[in-house]
């Protein structure tokens, strides 16, 4: 078996640390399932509807880094590999199918199809491991039992009532993100013993920051369908401008500079599982799910412009660019030890907008938080042009 799956393991040459054609396809099923998302917020954004989406968002954002993870340590150009990844890919078109009923009828079907790509591509990877690297084969047993666990409370959850599902798929998604904290810990066994995946950091960097672009694509994508749906009304140009700059604003902030120094430090630390888990699988969430609730926001802006006194559609058009900003923050910090001021001073602006957001229309909210989001850009590109020259 060792030589039959030994060829399996991404090589390590300069290649390696590039996403292949096939991670890039598999990436295709994640723009319709952010797109469901998108548009299942939009339609009713209410504080449940909100705390139902952030599930989603971490239920989404898991099963993608996780098989990020997996095509780190596998060769995807394997054929085996990419019978794996086209395998999930259709998992994971019924699991944004479902998703926008997983609340209602469709939550057994959601519920099936997120335990399917967790665990199978984690039985999987136990394979492609065992007889030819013992550390990791151990590290993703452990993985596999931790998902089991966690998948039958999803199922449980799918046949349950939607009041008791929340409970416990929020129940099933706490006990996914404790696992890499404390190491995949299992009675009897302990836990799997630091730095035992062999994590090429600039792939993760990449493959990271390529989803920031699907996220980013989806906001374009979403917002371009809207804006389409309303060009009757005349501040629509005046808004999708607006909305568009968003995007690209938040591109920059995230690409200037700041992608760059992850990927660094991602390749260069002495720890690099211990940090790529802090730059990737838990420091790009509030990033994602910042650009997510941004594209609502934007939604809400566009089809009701003049609409004030929301605080829904405040929380989406402020609290969005907020995590984002926050996400942003806490990635340049691990990765350089410096917190941005700029950041922190954003957000603490967005907060204030916040607080008189009901006194001001969705688009003139909208056209704040851009400003605000300006001012993070031209003051971070200042000042990193300032501390080049000096150095």
């Amino acid at each position: 078996m060792a030589d039959s799956t030994h060829h399996w393991l991404r090589k390590d040459d300069q290649d390696s640390t590039k996403a292949s054609f096939p991670e890039l396809f598999f990436d295709l099923v994640f723009v319709f399932a952010l797109i469901q998302l998108s548009e299942t917020l939009a339609q009713d954004f209410t504080f449940g509807i909100a705390a139902k989406a952030l599930l989603f968002i971490f239920a989404l954002w898991w099963v993608w880094i996780h098989t990020t993870w997996v095509t780190n340590l596998l060769d995807a150009e394997v054929v085996a590999v990419r019978l794996m990844l086209f395998s999930l890919m259709f998992l994971g078109i019924v699991l944004a199918i479902a998703l926008p009923r997983a609340f209602t009828d469709l939550g057994l079907v959601f519920a099936l199809a997120y335990s399917a790509m967790q665990l199978g591509r984690s039985l999987f990877a136990l394979y492609a491991f065992h007889g030819t690297d013992e550390q990791s084969f151990r590290t993703f047993f452990r993985i596999t039992i931790w998902i089991a666990v966690s998948c039958v409370l999803w199922i449980a959850g799918g046949l349950a009532d939607p009041q008791l599902r929340i409970y416990l798929w929020v129940t099933a998604l706490i006990i996914e993100y404790v696992g890499p904290l404390v190491r995949y810990r299992l009675p009897g066994l302990g836990a799997a013993p630091p730095e035992t995946l062999d994590i090429k950091g600039e792939h993760l960097a990449e493959r990271s920051a390529l989803f920031v672009i699907i996220a980013l694509g989806e906001t374009i994508l979403t917002t371009g369908k809207i804006a389409s749906a309303h060009l009757e009304q005349d501040g629509t140009p005046l808004i999708l401008a607006s909305a568009f700059l968003s995007t690209v604003l938040m591109w920059w902030i995230y690409f200037h500079d700041g992608q760059e120094q992850a990927s660094d430090k991602a390749e260069d630390s002495e720890a690099p599982q211990r940090t790529a888990q802090h730059l990737f699988v838990y420091g790009h969430l509030p990033i994602v799910a910042g650009i997510i609730l941004t594209a609502v926001g934007e939604d809400f802006a566009i089809s009701h412009p003049d609409e004030r006194g929301s605080l829904g559609h405040a929380l989406a058009l402020l609290g969005g660019p907020i995590l984002f900003l926050g996400g942003a923050a806490w990635m340049k910090w691990i990765a350089s030890h410096i917190l941005p001021p700029s950041h922190l001073t954003g957000m603490l602006a967005l907060g204030g907008c916040l607080l008189i957001s009901s006194l001001i229309p969705n688009y003139g909210i909208q056209m704040l938080a851009n400003g605000v989001l300006l001012m993070v850009a031209v003051w971070e590109y200042i000042a990193l042009k300032y501390s080049r020259s000096a150095a």
